[in-house]
């Protein structure tokens, strides 16, 4: 008999602890998981230096960017990198001379350069760049999506004897939403090179 109340007791005592936690947890709101957070980036301050050498074009540059020749292009003297460093960029620029039949080449070049985005982009911008003064027309292109490699290309002619191509790329996985001040702060080096970049031939 005794052991029947004993039984009796811890059972009702397990009812009431499972109850008392059921109770107790309801009415609380429920724990929701942090969204994802990403390291603050600082971003130098801007200054620019001028690329003025034997080459046929120059532009300025920032100060907190190397220029080395290309490794995997030793047989074109003119292509080059701009190495951003500070964030595991790289703007590769080659060139080419222009003639009569091989321009249309490179501009369809340059432009299925920016398709191959087509399947990771959730759009592509293009703006116009014409400046007759200096010879200097061409498109930049501004490609979004979290996935895409390269988020900024362009291309630079004076539809005679220049062409010279650029795009920007991370040596790292894309993430582009994570990368997007960046992006944005390279994008404004990128349009200070077009604007002050001329043909020196």
């Amino acid at each position: 008999m005794k052991q029947r109340i004993k039984r009796n007791i811890s059972a009702t005592m397990v009812v009431m602890l499972f109850l008392s936690t059921v109770i107790f947890s309801c009415g609380r709101d429920n724990p929701v998981p942090k969204p994802r957070g990403y390291f603050r980036i600082d971003l130098p301050e801007r200054n620019y230096r001028t690329f003025d050498t034997n080459f046929p074009y120059r532009f300025e540059y920032p100060v907190y960017t190397r220029i080395s020749g290309d490794p995997h292009a030793p047989e074109e003297p003119y292509w080059i990198n701009v190495d951003f460093p500070r964030f595991a960029g790289r703007l590769h620029l080659s060139y080419k001379e222009v003639n009569d039949t091989n321009l249309v080449h490179y501009l369809e070049d340059s432009r299925n350069f920016v398709m191959k985005h087509i399947p990771k982009a959730t759009s592509i911008n293009d703006s116009l760049i014409m400046d007759r003064e200096k010879e200097k027309f061409g498109l930049v292109y501004e490609i979004y999506g979290p996935g895409v490699a390269s988020p900024y290309q362009f291309f630079l002619t004076d539809s005679a004897r220049h062409f010279l191509r650029g795009a920007l790329y991370f040596n790292v996985v894309p993430n582009n939403d994570s990368l997007r001040p960046v992006i944005d702060f390279i994008h404004k080096d990128i349009i200070h090179l077009i604007r002050t970049f001329e043909w020196t031939e």
